[in-house]
């Protein structure tokens, strides 16, 4: 389980990049670097990283569920993800 101020610094950092798009995206097109520079390190989407949704987990995070590979596993096998179901062969 990840701490509670990770979680929230992702949260905060996702907001600020939310809140900068669209000028970041009109200075760029302008070709104005230097007033890019002037923006908040975090209002960059490099810096965001994904993280389960439950447990909050950096590592091991599976795009297409959201979620980490444990809690994967777990829900998997308890039948909680539709469509998903352990393979046997």
């Amino acid at each position: 389980m990840a701490k509670e101020s990770m979680k929230a610094r992702e949260v905060k950092r996702a907001k600020l990049v939310a809140k900068y798009a669209a000028k970041k995206a009109a200075l760029k097109e302008a070709g104005d670097y230097d007033a890019l520079q002037l923006l908040p390190k975090n209002a960059s989407s490099v810096r965001l990283h994904n993280r389960c949704s439950l447990t909050g987990r950096p590592k091991g995070y599976m795009r297409q569920f959201g979620i980490s590979r444990i809690q994967f596993r777990e829900m998997a096998s308890a039948g909680l993800i539709p469509g998903v179901k352990k393979a046997s062969w």
